[in-house]
C-alpha cells in the first residue's frame, strides 16, 4: 500500500516509475518522506538522514536530491510519504544504509559519487571554526 500525504484536490503527480516497475528491494523498512526531485524528476538521492519517527511505521528516513531550495522543501506539495522500498527502487544506493540507527546522515560529495556518512565530528569542527 502506497501511503501519501497528497491533497485530493491537487493534480496527480507524474512519477518516474510506475507501480509495475517497483520491485521488492527493501521491504519491511517502513515509511519515509521523499521529495519530488527523486520520485517525479528522477534525481538520485543526494542527501538522506534518519531521525526519530514521527508516526507509527515511520522509519525516520528522509530523502532529498540535495539540490532542493529551502522554499521547495517548505512547500508540502513537493514531498510525500512513501514506503522505503519505493525510494530504494528510485536509487538502489540507499539500500546498504537503511539499517543504520537514528540519528545519521549521508550525502554524495559529487553527483555520481557514493553516499557517505556525514560524521558528527566534522560538523562540530565546522561549528567551532566560525
Amino acid at each position: 500500500m502506497e501511503m501519501t500525504n497528497r491533497d485530493p484536490e491537487e493534480p496527480m503527480k507524474n512519477f518516474r516509475l510506475s507501480e509495475d516497475e517497483i520491485e521488492s528491494l527493501a521491504d519491511g523498512h517502513g515509511y519515509c518522506f521523499a521529495t519530488d526531485r527523486i520520485t517525479v524528476d528522477g534525481a538520485k538521492v543526494g542527501y538522506m538522514y534518519r531521525e526519530d519517527p514521527d508516526f507509527d511505521d515511520d522509519s525516520g528516513w528522509r530523502f532529498f536530491s540535495g539540490d532542493e531550495s529551502q522554499e521547495y522543501v517548505d512547500d508540502p506539495a513537493n514531498t510525500m510519504i512513501y514506503d522505503v522500498n519505493t525510494i530504494a527502487n528510485y536509487d538502489r544506493e540507499i539500500i546498504p544504509h537503511l539499517d543504520e540507527f537514528a540519528p545519521c546522515e549521508f550525502e554524495r560529495e559529487t553527483v555520481d559519487g557514493p553516499l557517505v556518512p556525514i560524521l558528527e565530528d566534522e560538523e562540530d569542527e565546522e561549528d567551532n571554526d566560525g
